[in-house]
């Protein structure tokens, strides 16, 4: 019996194969990661090798996923201790941000979950001294339940304790259980608080000083590929071939607001300005003139592609019909979400903060940090 010729391009069957193969291929590629074991100790190999590679300003708690300044006995005793963490993969955030002007401790979970309760408060009983703790808490489910419960237990102990929920993400407005999702504008309470605190601030001041940023902060992300999760099944959003991106997503790969065809840097930036400063309008029945930018790198994306968006914000935030004025910009990775390739584009209206003038913002923004 003849063999059945096909044409060179091969059967409807063979080609829809061989494309199901392709995309396999390019996902299990783009899962490659410098690991042990399959990532099973990514998160303690990280701790460690940043306090090898740092020995003079952090030191890790013993038996704790759990990163401090060298220095915290001094630091508890003179002034408000300042404790952030949540998920890793998304560093340097927390654990990178361990230094002076920042943060005190970072308590670190397993890649994108919550550290658990306990750890949290073991933290706050270790580096906590009489002037108290502020904790900075990213808006999500686990680290508001766990950092929470962890605060109440201090205090009910004898621990002075005040805790900060940073909810930025301007892209899914009154979607979700627990609202608006933190973002990298939680950065900027981070440097607010750092500040205040190593000023000699009070609690209720370093407090008062970081609610008041992180209620005039905005943030939204795009992408243009997923992260993938150690050991997790990979991810069919965003293929590299399917010429499209995603706008608002979450840095844990949540869905965005919308699935769009790549467009280009100045269109992209401008659409998310326009969302931010409607978001404002809507919340805050006002637009700020003065703003502080931050154009974070989610992981993947290309310094030549960042400071090119860089170039980007900055000329159009300045022209019509935005007409801002950008005091401050900020550009790399600050919190990341793994290997994305993606942005996050944040504003802190600096002439909008409660409490604060734009000079005393700028500030604590320029105070010296070590991290």
């Amino acid at each position: 019996i003849p063999a059945r010729r096909t044409s060179g391009r091969g059967s409807g069957a063979a080609r829809q194969q061989a494309g199901e193969d392709g995309r396999a291929t390019m996902a299990a590629a783009s899962s490659k990661k410098f690991l042990n074991d399959g990532g099973a100790r990514c998160v303690e190999e990280m701790l460690e090798g940043l306090v090898r590679a740092h020995p003079r300003q952090l030191a890790r708690l013993a038996g704790l996923d759990v990163l401090v300044r060298r220095d915290f006995q001094e630091v508890k005793a003179s002034q408000v201790v300042i404790i952030s963490g949540g998920g890793s993969g998304h560093e340097p955030a927390h654990a990178g941000f361990c230094g002076e002007g920042l943060l005190t401790a970072a308590v670190c979970g397993k890649v994108f979950s919550s550290p658990s309760v306990d750890a949290v408060l073991h933290t706050i009983r270790t580096v906590t001294g009489p002037s108290g703790c502020l904790l900075i808490v990213k808006n999500y489910t686990g680290d508001r339940l766990n950092f929470g419960l962890a605060a109440e237990q201090a205090k009910a102990e004898g621990f002075k304790v005040e805790i900060v929920f940073v909810g930025d993400d301007a892209a899914l407005v009154g979607k979700g259980v627990t609202g608006r999702r933190g973002l990298a504008g939680t950065v900027f309470v981070h440097k607010a608080a750092g500040a205040a605190a190593a000023a000699g601030a009070t609690l209720e001041e370093v407090a008062a000083a970081a609610r008041a940023v992180a209620a005039k902060v905005r943030t939204v992300g795009a992408a243009l590929s997923m992260c993938n999760v150690p050991g997790k099944a990979l991810g069919t959003r965003l293929q590299p071939d399917d010429g499209k991106m995603e706008l608002g997503l979450g840095i844990h790969g949540e869905p965005g607001r919308e699935t769009l065809d790549v467009l280009s840097s100045q269109e992209l930036v401008s659409r998310i300005i326009k969302i931010i400063l409607d978001d404002f309008q809507a919340m805050d029945k006002a637009q700020p003139k003065r703003v502080a930018v931050m154009l974070n790198n989610l992981g993947g994306t290309t310094a030549l592609e960042m400071y090119g968006l860089a170039k980007t914000v900055l000329d159009l935030v300045a022209a019509d019909p935005f007409s801002l004025i950008v005091d401050r910009i900020y550009v790399g990775p600050l919190m990341t979400s793994l290997e994305m390739q993606g942005v996050s584009i944040s504003l802190l209206a600096l002439d909008m903060i409660d409490g604060l003038d734009a000079t005393r913002v700028l500030k604590s923004l320029d105070a010296n940090a070590t991290a």
